[in-house]
C-alpha cells in the first residue's frame, strides 16, 4: 500500500522529506565541534554566521543592504585555555562532575575550602565573622557553600551571597542540581567552581587550573536575509531565531546547542525555502540573531539600529527549541495578541498538528522581547517534549527527535499566509 501513496503524491513526499533532511544536516553542522559551540572561543559564532549567510543565499534570500551581516560589539568573558579540576588524584569531568561559573576568574593552584553551613550563610551577622576568620588562618583559602536541596527565595539569596563572597575568596558551590551554564560579560574577582555533591568529598582540597580571557569589545554579527513580496509593498513579516550558543569551556569541552538553538535557525532555512517558491503579498525578513545568550544583545542592536522602518513590521515569529514537540508548543505573548493566538489555534485544530498549544504571557526570555517593547506584534514559539537538555553539554544533535518539526513548519506557513490574506 505504501508504494501507491508515494505514486499518488510523489512531489509532496519528496519535498517534505527533503525539507526535514536538509534541516537535520544544517542543524548537525551548526552543532559540530568545528563550530565550537557557536560562542566566543575560536570565533565559533563567526564561523556559524558565515555558514548561515551562505545557506541563506542558497535558499534564495537577498542581503537587505550590501551584506547579509549586521555587526555590533559587546563585552564577554571566555575560557579558551586549560580547564582542570583534580580531587584526590582524580581528574573530574567538566560538564558532568563540575562546571566553572561563567563569571569565574582565572586560578592555578590548590583550593582548601572552609564549608559554610546554610544556616550561617543566609545570615549576614553570622557569615561575616566566618569570612573574616579566614584572614587570620592558614588552614583555608576558599569558601564552600552547599546548595544541596536549597530552593526558592533561599536559593536566590544564597546565589547572590556566593557571588559577593567571590569578591574576597575563591568559591566552591556544591550542588545536586542539573548543571546549567550561561555567558558572563565580565569576571568576578576570584575563581568560582560548581561541583556535583555526588563526587565532592569534604574536606578534600581541589587542584584547579582555569584560564580566562575577557573581551571588552567582541565583534559579532546578526545574519539577515530578505525575500521581497510578489508585489511591491512596505508590509514585512519577520522570522527570527538566535544562532549563538555558549561556546567552549576550555580546549576539550563545548556546548553543542542543538535544540537551543541550531534547530530554530534551521527552521528559518526551511521557511525560506518554502516561501521562495510560494511568494506572498508581504516582504519576509529572516534574521539569525547573535548575542542572545549574552543578554539578547543582537536583537537589541537590531531594534536600536533598524535597517528597515520598524513601523512596517506586521508581525514577528521568534523561533527557539524546535527539535522536539511531542508534548506540543508554547506561545509567549499569546495573551497580548489574542486574535492572532486564536488564529494559530484554529489552524492547529483544522490540521490536527499538535496535542496542545500552550498560552503564555509576555516574558523577556528571547529575542522577541525588544520588538514587544516597541509595540510590534510578536510571538515567541518553542516546542515541548521529552528532551530536557538545556544549556548543558548534552544538548546534542543526537538527542533531537525532530518529531514535530514538519508539523510546526506547516503551522507557521499557514499562519503566515493567513496573516496576509
Amino acid at each position: 500500500m505504501l508504494k501507491y501513496v508515494f505514486l499518488l503524491f510523489p512531489f509532496t513526499t519528496t519535498v517534505v522529506f527533503g525539507q526535514l533532511d536538509e534541516a537535520k544536516r544544517f542543524t548537525q553542522t551548526l552543532c559540530s565541534a568545528e563550530m565550537h559551540g557557536r560562542g566566543y572561543v575560536q570565533k565559533g559564532d563567526s564561523l556559524a554566521a558565515e555558514f548561515i549567510a551562505k545557506t541563506f543565499k542558497k535558499a534564495g534570500l537577498k542581503p537587505l543592504k550590501k551584506t547579509y551581516f549586521q555587526s555590533f560589539q559587546f563585552p564577554v568573558h571566555t575560557f579558551p585555555g586549560e580547564i582542570r579540576v583534580v580531587q584526590n588524584n582524580r581528574e573530574l569531568k567538566p560538564g558532568i562532575h563540575y562546571l566553572v561559573h561563567p563569571a569565574s576568574n582565572a586560578i592555578r593552584g590548590t583550593l582548601r575550602p572552609k564549608l559554610i553551613p546554610i544556616e550561617i550563610a543566609l545570615h549576614t551577622d553570622l557569615l561575616i565573622p566566618e569570612i573574616q576568620s579566614l584572614q587570620h588562618a592558614n588552614t583555608f583559602n576558599a569558601i564552600a557553600f552547599s546548595f544541596k536541596n536549597v530552593t526558592g527565595d533561599s536559593l536566590k539569596r544564597l546565589t547572590a551571597i556566593a557571588r559577593e563572597v567571590a569578591a574576597y575568596y575563591p568559591v566552591i558551590e556544591i550542588t545536586n542540581k542539573k548543571f546549567t551554564w550561561s555567558v558572563a560579560s565580565k569576571p568576578l574577582p576570584n575563581a568560582y567552581i560548581q561541583v556535583q555533591d555526588s563526587v565532592y568529598t569534604y574536606p578534600s582540597s581541589l587542584t584547579v587550573e582555569i584560564a580566562v580571557k575577557t573581551f571588552e569589545k567582541y565583534q559579532s554579527r546578526n545574519v539577515i536575509g530578505y525575500l521581497p513580496a510578489k508585489k511591491k509593498t512596505k508590509k514585512t513579516i519577520l522570522f527570527t531565531a538566535h544562532y549563538d550558543h555558549l561556546g567552549r569551556l576550555g580546549k576539550d569541552t563545548y556546548f553543542p546547542g542543538a535544540n537551543d538553538n541550531a534547530s530554530g535557525t534551521a527552521m528559518l532555512v526551511t521557511l525560506a525555502n518554502h516561501f521562495r517558491e510560494n511568494r506572498i503579498d508581504c516582504n519576509l525578513l529572516f534574521i539569525a540573531f547573535a548575542g542572545e545568550e549574552a543578554g539578547l544583545i543582537g536583537s537589541k542592536y537590531f531594534v536600536e539600529h533598524p535597517p528597515i522602518d520598524l513601523k512596517n513590521i506586521a508581525f514577528l515569529l521568534n523561533l527557539d527549541i524546535m527539535g522536539s514537540g511531542e508534548e506540543g508548543i508554547t506561545v509567549v505573548n499569546a495573551t497580548l495578541h489574542d486574535q492572532s493566538f486564536q488564529l494559530l489555534n484554529s489552524i492547529n485544530s483544522e490540521k490536527q498538528l499538535f496535542p496542545t498549544i500552550k498560552s503564555r504571557g509576555p516574558a523577556a526570555n528571547s529575542d522577541h522581547h525588544w520588538f514587544t517593547e516597541k509595540d510590534i506584534p510578536a510571538f515567541y514559539i518553542y516546542t515541548m517534549g521529552a528532551n530536557k537538555n538545556y544549556h548543558d553539554i548534552f544538548d546534542t544533535y543526537e538527542n533531537l527527535s525532530f518529531s514535530a518539526y514538519l508539523s510546526l513548519s506547516e503551522l507557521l506557513i499557514a499562519f503566515t499566509q493567513r496573516l496576509t490574506q
